[in-house]
């Protein structure tokens, strides 16, 4: 079984790339240990929102995520991010820290590319006025192709020959030359399908050849488009010009230094807020609804009231939440991951010790097509299954797939079978 699913940020200076990090990573749902072994400085943990089964199975009174943390059936669940640093035109060439820049990359299964809607601030992150961010979004991909092609077309001629005397196929000829950049068979196959392409090898000409590495790349980094700093006053162009550009459902509008300020103030206990939300509620908001108490929350002054206002205004008026907490769930809609719950009693749903009324303690998050074997040995490792059971008790072969709603509520009965 492969390792868990790993998101790269990239962005360059001043994008707001460490402002959207940091809002990823210091939510309220923090709570214990997480089950990933190494976390480097590069890394941190990000939470994922997704639909609970406690809420599918009307049990969301008991539902106690041994990670993360569920409220009324909305689950965050831990997932490993990768802070991607050096973003810089020229990167391809070890311009700034270009080669860390991609060695890192390579690691990652879908990226977020974090840009400066505004436009303020120009392809190196140097303040300025009126600078076209469409822009950040071509050379990013560019560098990325640049880089793959150059190391391939210095090699291509011993390619082709080998290819040619091994009679392997496109697929494992290309794996062979992909595999450094994180690649599968399977993604190679992937990206020649989606071409279509007839032509055997050895014939491809270097245009081909350049095609064959755009939809590789396409193909192994799908990536979120996060427009950030919406609030911008030249922000609304921007997004127009970029919206005709892009595919729509690439692009994440969002405002991180809003999302920030939000949760600060609900730590100090100013506003009722939930991450991702659209809502912000203040003393005089619940005590305009009878709350007399305000619901404890202590009462702004001027200046944070008439900064909370101008932010229900301009982000979640307009735009119907921050966008922070969206960009991790089109991520993980482009990997297609799966939440699958592993239990111990398929009845209850509990994991922990008997006697314990807590259901549904932990969460894992597959890639789609992942077979109810692959997850036993996520999940089980290298124990011995007897068989695998599923919601109410059936049994489930260890070649059914698992989607939502579908075999992701699983119990691994260890021993022979």
């Amino acid at each position: 079984m492969g390792r868990d699913p790993l998101i790269g940020l990239v962005g360059k200076p001043s994008s707001g790339k460490s402002t959207t990090l940091n809002s990823l990573t210091d939510a309220t749902s923090k709570v214990g240990n997480f089950p990933f072994t190494t976390i480097d400085p590069q890394r941190a943990i990000g939470y994922l929102q997704i639909e609970c089964a406690c809420a599918r199975f009307n049990v969301s009174d008991r539902c106690k995520p041994n990670y993360g943390a569920c409220v009324e059936g909305r689950r965050s669940v831990p997932i490993e991010l990768l802070d991607v640093a050096g973003l810089v035109p020229g990167a391809h060439e070890g311009k700034g820290l270009g080669n860390k820049f991609l060695d890192d990359l390579r690691h990652a299964d879908a990226l977020v590319h974090v840009v400066d809607v505004s436009g303020t601030t120009d392809a190196e992150g140097k303040a300025t006025r009126g600078y076209d961010p469409s822009q950040d979004i071509i050379w990013l991909r560019s560098e990325i192709v640049q880089w793959i092609r150059g190391n391939l077309m210095q090699k291509w001629g011993s390619v082709k020959r080998r290819h040619i005397a091994v009679k392997a196929t496109a697929v494992e000829t290309l794996q062979g030359q992909f595999s450094g950049y994180g690649s599968t068979a399977l993604v190679v196959a992937r990206t020649l399908d989606r071409m279509g392409l007839k032509e055997p090898l050895e014939h491809w000409s270097n245009e081909t050849v350049s095609k064959v590495v755009e939809a590789f790349t396409d193909e192994k980094f799908p990536t979120v488009i996060a427009l950030n700093k919406i609030d911008h006053a030249d922000a609304d162009k921007n997004i127009s010009k970029i919206a005709k550009m892009q595919d729509p459902q690439s692009i994440v509008l969002c405002s991180a230094i809003s999302e920030v300020f939000l949760r600060k103030l609900a730590k100090q206990g100013y506003i009722r807020y939930v991450e991702g939300s659209e809502f912000v509620d203040t003393r005089e908001d619940l005590i305009a609804d009878g709350d007399a108490d305000g619901g404890g929350l202590k009462e702004l002054d001027e200046k944070l009231k008439a900064r909370t206002d101008n932010l229900k205004d301009m982000v979640l008026y307009r735009f119907g939440s921050t966008g922070v907490v969206q960009v991790l769930s089109r991520a993980a809609e482009l990997l297609g991951l799966v939440p699958v719950f592993p239990v111990r009693n398929v009845h209850t749903f509990s994991s922990g010790a008997s006697g314990s009324n807590a259901v549904f303690r932990d969460c894992v998050l597959v890639k789609k097509n992942t077979t109810v074997a692959e997850v036993g040995r996520k999940v089980m490792g290298d124990a011995p299954l007897a068989y695998i059971e599923g919601a109410g008790g059936t049994r489930v072969a260890e070649d059914e797939i698992v989607t939502t709603g579908k075999n992701d509520v699983l119990s691994f009965k260890v021993g022979r079978a």
